[in-house]
């Protein structure tokens, strides 16, 4: 009897394995990678042997609400920790709330933390902040007392200077490009918190917001959620390249499609220990019965390629993610 009852016990385990396997997303590593909570526009930072991701806490059922910015750490891809939240828009004096897109970034040894954030009544609108940290994971302080850049007036829009992405470039110029359906682009004064001079507006095909720099060998990355008036209602990411971070900008066409279950999809790239990788959100992720929509939101990761004139090869949205080999083909999401 009792070898009956290992026998069928064994079975039973190896179904129940078998199913775990046969559901990618269960699987450690598989998208969404982060199961805990739902995240939303993803930002990758490395330092040393660990990498950094921050992301907005999706809280909203009819609309974004986002009350703070939490930070994730991983040192293989596979396996992460939750580093807790790292700030909320409250900590700054001059802000009312809604905690949008935000990226961290390190020079000389400080981190500054650049995000959106609504405005108080003092000046209405979208509005983008930089705190100085002592750590990737915090404490985390406003670095100026006052917003780094204030919403556009020349638009309609009252969300036109979110999305904020910072770039430092090999001879330690730091530049900041953020916005909505308008791309600006302004150089950083060496304290980071500061602009060094008037901003300019670039002009990219099909740009909507979400954008991202990087730089690979000597050209130059603009990664963005993009959007064709009138065909789309989703967005997708495309991007495009050139010489210098000013430009001129080469458009590249589409890196990937819409997101799963996700009117927004929003980019962020990083290489780490000798691989890209490419992260963006969705909407499948089931926490506790509440299932995943554009407004609870989750982080995913795919495995980043370039080919031999260095153009970014088209991303498939996968369940597997990096877990598969790189040009290993997946099970969509979508």
């Amino acid at each position: 009897m009792r070898t009956l009852l290992n026998s069928a016990l064994s079975i039973a385990l190896l179904m129940a394995a078998g199913s775990a396997s046969a559901n990618s997303t269960d699987c450690v590593g598989c998208n969404p990678i982060f199961r805990d909570e739902f995240t939303a526009d993803p930002a990758p930072l490395v330092v040393g042997d660990t990498l950094y991701l921050y992301a907005g806490h999706d809280e909203g059922d009819q609309n974004f609400k986002m009350n703070d910015w939490v930070v994730y750490s991983t040192k293989d891809m596979r396996h992460w920790a939750n580093r807790g939240v790292i700030m909320k828009p409250t900590d700054f004096a001059w802000a009312s709330g809604e905690a949008w897109a935000t990226q961290m970034i390190e020079k000389n040894g400080k981190f500054f933390f650049y995000m959106t954030v609504e405005h108080d009544k003092s000046d209405p609108g979208k509005a983008i902040g930089v705190a100085q940290c002592a750590s990737p994971v915090g404490p985390c302080h406003d670095a100026r007392g006052s917003a780094l850049v204030l919403d556009n007036k020349a638009t309609w829009r009252t969300w036109s200077d979110i999305d904020p992405t910072v770039f430092i470039d090999d001879d330690g110029t730091g530049w900041l490009a953020w916005g909505n359906s308008n791309l600006y682009l302004a150089k950083l004064k060496p304290n980071m918190i500061e602009l060094d001079g008037e901003p300019q507006e670039l002009h990219v095909t099909n740009y909507l917001e979400g954008p991202w720099l990087h730089r690979r060998g000597k050209l130059y990355y603009l990664t963005y959620a993009s959007i064709i008036e009138g065909k789309q209602k989703n967005e997708r990411i495309s991007y495009a390249t050139a010489p210098s971070v000013e430009g001129p900008w080469t458009f590249r066409g589409e890196l990937t499609g819409r997101a799963t279950n996700s009117f927004t999809i929003h980019p962020g790239i990083a290489k780490f220990k000798g691989r890209w990788y490419f992260f963006y959100h969705n909407g499948t992720l089931t926490i506790d019965g509440v299932k995943g929509m554009q407004f609870r939101r989750s982080v995913a990761v795919e495995n980043l390629r370039y080919d031999k004139n260095g153009l970014m090869k088209p991303i498939v949205q996968t369940r597997e993610g990096v877990t598969l080999p790189p040009g290993g083909k997946g099970t969509p999401t979508g």
